[in-house]
């Protein structure tokens, strides 16, 4: 057997997360061992929709002009979708997750691509980064945690039959909703079964965009029908003309010899068209998130530490904010400037949210549409029904509701009656313990261009003592900080403070206005030491 093989952290799972985790970690400089069951991403359609937040992540990792260029629907397909009444022919229809409404407050724009262009991205990327050792091929077979670190065995990499042992100080698992690292920690989950079981089709179909061509060009349609109880039909575009995926619920035992998908197309469109499936799979509707997500040095995220139907493009989004908020997190502790209790607040902070992503979002989508669908019917009273569609049309508030924060984090300056959610607003001014804003400086820079690896502090009118204090204690602490002076520009009139303490992951850690706060304090409680 191989000698054993030493990193600073195991990734097991080599998806979107885990390779946006080990970029975030290998670009500290932490040696990863990556460890990926498939030789190449599996060519399936799924997480298409990236939000502006998700951009960012790619802008800070160093490829998001990859991302950019691998895109294959043209741009001038809204990213967004359409909802319709019964069939998407039926004549109803209104926009949907039109997430252009809040860019003004992110940096980067949103992008859409299918999960197998992104990993492919992700993973010339990976390939850049010397300290990453990448194990394609292999199956992890058996993870132990012991005091100093993790031991995690993988059969496979070498040829059939082989295997060898990895070691780490850390490890974690991106290894989906089967995880074995998270069986290997005893985390238990809480699921909210929904009792559907759903069909996933990709199919070629020249001729249904040829008969959606009179409608708003979207790249998602979703069909509400009353006989689903506020259940999908939805179809989704992999490219401008011809493939085609479709999520809708199916019978319990339906198999893919038993049952008439073209018969279910043909339903959800509002007639016949010509198609070719080249793809069916099965997934169960229900909701379940970790009951922790760490023990010890054994950690989770992305579905791993939960998961949740694909409703409105959340999953891969919310998967990825985990690695930004873990990995800045883990090369902290393992740099030595912050405390153990740091990566307690991975759990504390993300946990919150996607149960509010999942509560107030996706499971709220599917009680209101149920709701309504009982309550209207263009059968029953057809100006009532026109009346209420089209007041659904007139906001789309998920988007500009949908806005993950911290608040009440232990890490951050904040209410202490608050805590971390999915829902939000959006808004201008920094808030401690959420997403900064960007802003241009007077160079005609803006402040993300200026934000790094480490913390930020942001500097409008600040006094110099405050300025000189934060250096003082952040060398003391080898905290690594950055100084940005934004006096000018719209900086302070945008953030309405003196100064501002900017996270490894561009959430607020803290707003000053006035300079008696003590910066050796407020460092220590935002690296997990107060």
């Amino acid at each position: 057997m191989p000698a054993k093989q030493t990193f600073d952290i195991i990734i097991v799972g080599g998806g979107p997360v885990g390779l946006g985790l080990a970029i975030e970690l290998g670009q500290r400089g932490h040696t990863v061992a990556l460890v990926e069951r498939y030789q190449s991403p599996q060519p399936i359609p799924k997480g298409q929709n990236l939000t502006q937040r998700t951009c960012e992540h790619f802008h800070f990792w160093g490829c998001e002009p990859e991302l950019r260029a691998a895109r294959i629907v043209p741009r001038s397909v809204s990213s967004g979708g359409l909802v319709c009444y019964k069939t998407l022919l039926s004549g109803y229809h209104y926009d949907w997750m039109q997430r252009s409404q809040v860019r003004p407050y992110y940096f980067c724009d949103n992008e859409r691509l299918p999960q197998y262009a992104t990993e492919h991205v992700l993973r010339a990327r990976v390939a850049q980064i010397e300290t990453i050792s990448t194990f394609y091929g292999a199956t992890a077979t058996s993870i132990v945690q012991h005091a100093s670190g993790v031991d995690v065995t993988i059969a496979g990499f070498d040829g059939p039959g082989t295997s060898q042992t990895l070691v780490a100080r850390y490890g974690v698992g991106c290894d989906g909703s089967r995880s074995l690292v998270r069986e290997a920690a005893a985390i238990t989950s809480t699921k909210s079964d929904h009792d559907k079981l759903m069909v996933l089709l990709v199919f070629r179909s020249p001729e249904l965009h040829h008969l959606l061509s009179h409608l708003p060009e979207r790249s998602i349609y979703n069909a509400l029908h009353p006989e689903l109880d506020g259940y999908w039909r939805f179809f989704g575009r992999v490219d401008l003309g011809t493939e085609w995926f479709f999520h809708a619920p199916v019978p319990a035992g339906t198999t893919r010899d038993n049952f008439d998908f073209a018969g279910l197309l043909h339903q959800a469109v509002g007639q016949p068209f010509a198609h070719d499936i080249t793809y069916t799979g099965f997934w169960d509707l229900r909701f379940a998130i970790a009951d922790r997500y760490r023990k010890g040095r054994l950690l989770i995220a992305g579905d791993a530490a939960h998961n949740h139907p694909p409703y409105g493009g959340f999953g891969i989004n919310t998967g990825f904010e985990d690695a930004r908020n873990l990995g800045w997190k883990l090369s902290a502790v393992l740099q030595g400037w912050a405390g153990e209790a740091l990566l307690d607040s991975y759990d504390a902070e993300r946990r919150p949210v996607f149960a509010s992503t999942s509560g107030d979002f996706i499971e709220a989508f599917i009680r209101e549409d149920r709701a309504f669908l009982a309550r209207y019917a263009p059968e029953r009273d057809q100006a009532e029904f026109e009346h209420a569609w089209q007041a659904r049309n007139a906001a789309d508030l998920a988007v500009h509701a949908f806005e993950p924060h911290y608040e009440g984090s232990t890490d951050v300056f904040g209410d202490p009656g608050t805590r971390p959610s999915a829902r939000g607003s959006h808004q201008f001014p920094a808030r401690t313990g959420h997403h900064l804003a960007p802003a241009k400086l007077a160079d005609g820079s803006d402040v993300y261009d200026h934000l790094g690896h480490g913390f930020t502090l942001l500097s409008m009118d600040a006094r110099v003592g405050v300025v000189s204090d934060f250096e003082a204690s952040a060398a003391a602490r080898s905290i690594p900080l950055t100084i940005v002076h934004a006096s000018g520009g719209t900086a302070r009139d945008r953030y309405g403070a003196d100064a501002v303490l900017v996270r490894p992951d561009q959430f607020v850690a803290w707003v000053g206005t006035e300079a008696s706060d003590n910066a050796g304090a407020i460092l220590d409680r935002a690296v997990g030491r107060g």
